[in-house]
């Protein structure tokens, strides 16, 4: 029997627990703390009920790269390595199989099926390509075959129209009826417009996000995953690269991309941390760029754990709730970097480190 004691956050108080099973319990183990079938793992400290990250893709890297079972589970061993121990996939090049739920070793995964991409939206092949006017249906489809997400792909290039409003109005709301939630790809004025009028559950990216549209995502409970890092490490190649109109537009984007990161938060839009990007198990880093781009370092960690895991249904460490959870020596609250660096990891009341 393990036993677990340190402040727990947000709420930034001390408890203890004992692990029994895969459910954590709160208060002290029968026989106490002492007791001889008591151990204890972590004995002062910080404690998150584990990282996560909501936008991420494992089982494979490329467009021209097939999915592969087995580098879905090294992406998803490096996550669990890191303490994410949660993870949403918005699109995958194949359906999730149905043994990662099952494995006991691997994170918590809340996936959306295949990308949906209509003619010219994505990379040809790589998710799952439909024409309008199979769409809605298609949407429904990945849902129910998934976790309830699906992922559709708003818009592209970023000179060309995005999906039309009426379309992926049409989508959310056959989507909603089911039952399920729809994540849009946008990173275009009118992509990311047409995300919010259509009720979308989340704005994957969400370059040129007009603020004038930030009320309505908080009142209608559109989530913002804005991927900073991944955008933020390519840009200084993309200036060097010769003027384009797609180059100038990419930068023009990223010029409001921290400001409008920052507005959305404080218009309460719930601002989520997703890599995009490999290797795994980087979420800490997004999570350092999303206090860069101004929401305090406690926000900032949230989005890459308890607001997170909320925002999946999933609970924190209280009484009852999975045996899922990551100590720190050092507050990470004070700096989101501290959480690349647990000391303690348990999954499914398993001590992965």
């Amino acid at each position: 029997m393990w036993c677990v004691r340190g402040v727990v956050l947000p709420e930034r108080e001390e408890r203890s627990f004992w692990i029994d099973g895969e459910v954590l319990r709160a208060g002290v183990p029968p026989g106490g703390f002492a007791g001889r079938d008591a151990e204890s793992l972590v004995d002062g400290g910080w404690l998150l009920p584990g990282l996560v990250d909501v936008h991420t893709h494992p089982g494979t890297e490329s467009p021209d790269s097939p999915f592969d079972e087995e580098l879905l589970r090294h992406h998803l061993g490096r996550h669990r390595d890191a303490g994410v121990l949660a993870v949403r996939t918005p699109g995958t090049a194949a359906r999730m199989p149905a043994w990662v739920d099952e494995d006991p070793e691997l994170p918590r995964v809340t996936s959306a099926g295949r990308w949906l991409a209509t003619p010219g939206r994505f990379f040809p092949g790589f998710g799952r390509d439909v024409g309008e006017d199979e769409l809605v249906l298609a949407a429904v489809e990945e849902a129910a075959a998934s976790s309830g997400w699906c992922k559709v792909v708003g818009d592209w290039r970023a000179d060309e129209p995005a999906l039309p409003l009426g379309l992926l109005t049409s989508v959310v709301a056959a989507v909603h009826a089911a039952g399920g939630k729809v994540a849009v790809h946008c990173q275009t004025a009118e992509g990311s417009r047409n995300a919010v009028l259509a009720g979308a559950d989340s704005l994957e990216h969400g370059m040129h996000l007009d603020p004038a549209l930030l009320d309505r995502m908080a009142a209608q409970g559109t989530a913002f995953v804005p991927t900073l890092a991944v955008f933020g490490r390519g840009v200084d190649a993309m200036r060097a690269r010769e003027p384009s109109v797609r180059r100038d537009l990419w930068l023009a984007g990223w010029d409001t991309m921290f400001s409008n990161v920052r507005a959305a938060h404080e218009s309460g839009v719930t601002v989520l941390a997703g890599t995009d990007s490999f290797p795994c198990g980087t979420v800490a880093d997004e999570a350092s760029w999303l206090a860069r781009a101004g929401l305090s370092a406690e926000a900032a960690l949230g989005a890459a754990s308890w607001t997170a895991r909320a925002w999946l249904g999933l609970p924190g460490l209280v009484d009852g709730a999975p045996a899922d959870l990551v100590a720190y020596d050092s507050d990470p609250t004070l700096d989101p970097s501290v959480a690349a660096h647990p000391s303690r990891i348990v999954l499914r009341g398993r001590v992965v480190r």
